[in-house]
């Protein structure tokens, strides 16, 4: 092939990427396993990254050793390798990086790996079962993975999750389906990507830095509706999401499916009584509904989540499987670490690690699950401002515990909207801050509180990232358990 690969969305075999000059932008989980997936189909990659730390030199030696060329610096990020006929990028990068000027220029495509992974699929490639969504995607995806598996298909949870997507369109083994969690920078440098069904659970503002825009976002988000044939699923109570399904390019065919908290409309999956109903994949949708299993079957049962579960439903009745897998699935289903996880009973206080709610949309979701609650929050805001949040968490409210570099920003919309409820700011930003934020929310909390660390920001003010926030939150609250000598734990520390 001695063109740049068409922009039309057609298939790629293999051997047309034979002597490709092919440069791969960015090292980490998405630009290492594309660059050797290259390499291996006899392209001629270079990877080019901006930092030279010690982490990435690792990286770019292993990737040498393969003769694999690669860059490292700034200068090796603003100037394309001569005669690149395509880029595939890591999802991060913005879309206004001075290398995809270049490579505009010189008329070779900006693909990410996902579009990569979409083009290489064979003639009877697993169909892509694909959930986006501001908060939620990770959950929802292994949801869906579980349901899949329980009706004893082959399947494997896959993209944005941490599993590269091109190791398994170009490994041996076969799935008969595959749930697909994907971001909106995925989604942004895959335009041809054209899932089998596809859920949307919800949109907030987030990554608007690397967007541009509310609109923009959306858009990408949007993405992930093209092209489906059998359903789009979306979020009732979020209008935006219908929104993107109205504007959808669809196959002939395709349903909006909507999910709800309440009873579901007809073409639609709810809850009645405490059970989950399929309103949606039965015969007679304006009498019937399908029950597929009770919300006590969602762990944890926080209503967020039984959204979560309710969308991930709703793709797998879209594949058609049956009544019973659902429930089989939402059982088997265990949260992973920092997601609504109860760490400890002490003193009848719940200790509850949802460290991963990086943003408003999450922590809101998360507050709207207990009460009276004591917060832990702060770090890094990421330009989101607290006035609805402090306005909507006022109520359930018992105190509030603030820490990192953002924490002023949440004290001032605590006080002009829960101006009742006692605010604790800690100063010290060392990792040692959060045994500090334990000990003050353990002489805040009273029995039968919840003490819920659900920050709302991002931790690298403080924390390597969210995992260590939650990590040290928990070594804390069970060090105070242990000192209490009656500190009651989950079977399972991911179960709640």
């Amino acid at each position: 092939m001695t063109a740049s690969p068409s922009a039309s969305g057609a298939p790629l075999s293999p051997h047309e990427l034979k002597g490709v000059p092919v440069t791969v932008a960015g090292l980490g989980v998405s630009g290492v396993p594309a660059a050797k997936a290259l390499h291996t189909l006899g392209a001629q990659v270079t990877v080019v990254n901006s930092t030279a730390d010690e982490r990435r030199q690792a990286e770019a030696a292993e990737l040498e050793a393969l003769g694999i060329a690669v860059r490292l610096g700034e200068d090796a990020v603003t100037r394309l390798p001569e005669q690149t006929r395509l880029v595939v990028t890591a999802p991060g990068w913005r879309p206004d990086s001075p290398l995809f000027a270049a490579a505009a220029e010189a008329g070779a495509p900006v693909w990410g790996d996902v579009e990569l992974a979409w083009r290489l699929r064979g003639p009877n490639a697993a169909p892509w079962l694909a959930v986006t969504g501001t908060n939620g995607k990770t959950t929802a995806t292994r949801m869906l993975a579980e349901i899949l598996t329980a009706a004893g298909l082959s399947t494997a949870a896959v993209g944005n999750i941490g599993v590269s997507l091109l190791d398994v369109v170009l490994g041996q083994e076969h799935h008969d389906v595959l749930a697909v969690e994907l971001s909106s920078y995925q989604l942004h440098w895959a335009p041809s990507i054209r899932p089998h069904s596809a859920a949307v659970l919800n949109l907030a503002p987030d990554h608007l830095d690397w967007h541009g825009s509310m609109a923009a976002y959306a858009a990408d988000k949007g993405r992930v509706y093209h092209g489906n044939q059998v359903a789009c699923v979306y979020n009732a109570a979020d209008p935006e999401t219908e929104r993107l399904v109205r504007e959808a390019d669809v196959e002939e065919g395709c349903r909006a499916i909507g999910f709800t908290l309440g009873a579901p409309a007809p073409s639609q999956f709810g809850v009645v009584d405490g059970i989950l109903v399929d309103r949606a994949f039965v015969a007679d949708r304006q009498r019937e509904a399908q029950e597929l299993a009770e919300t006590g079957d969602v762990r944890p049962g926080a209503p967020h989540n039984i959204a979560n579960a309710l969308a991930a439903a709703a793709l797998a009745r879209a594949y058609g499987v049956a009544p019973a897998a659902v429930r089989a699935g939402l059982r088997a289903f265990r949260p992973d670490a920092h997601r609504i996880a109860e760490v400890a009973v002490v003193d009848g206080v719940t200790w509850v690690d949802d460290s991963k709610a990086t943003n408003t949309h999450a922590a809101e979701a998360s507050l709207a699950a207990y009460e009276p609650i004591v917060w832990l929050a702060g770090g890094l805001a990421k330009g989101a401002t607290f006035d609805e949040l402090a306005a909507k968490a006022a109520p359930r409210l018992r105190a509030a515990v603030l820490f990192g570099a953002d924490r002023a920003l949440i004290a001032e919309a605590l006080a002009r909207h829960a101006p009742q409820v006692p605010v604790v700011e800690l100063e010290r930003t060392d990792t040692g801050a959060m045994s500090a934020a334990v000990a003050t929310a353990r002489d805040l909390a009273r029995e039968g509180d919840t003490v819920l660390l659900a920050p709302a920001c991002a931790s690298m003010d403080m924390f390597a990232n969210y995992n260590q926030r939650g990590d040290l939150f928990a070594e804390a609250v069970r060090a105070l358990a242990a000192a209490a000598g009656q500190g009651q734990q989950p079977d399972d520390p991911h179960d709640h």
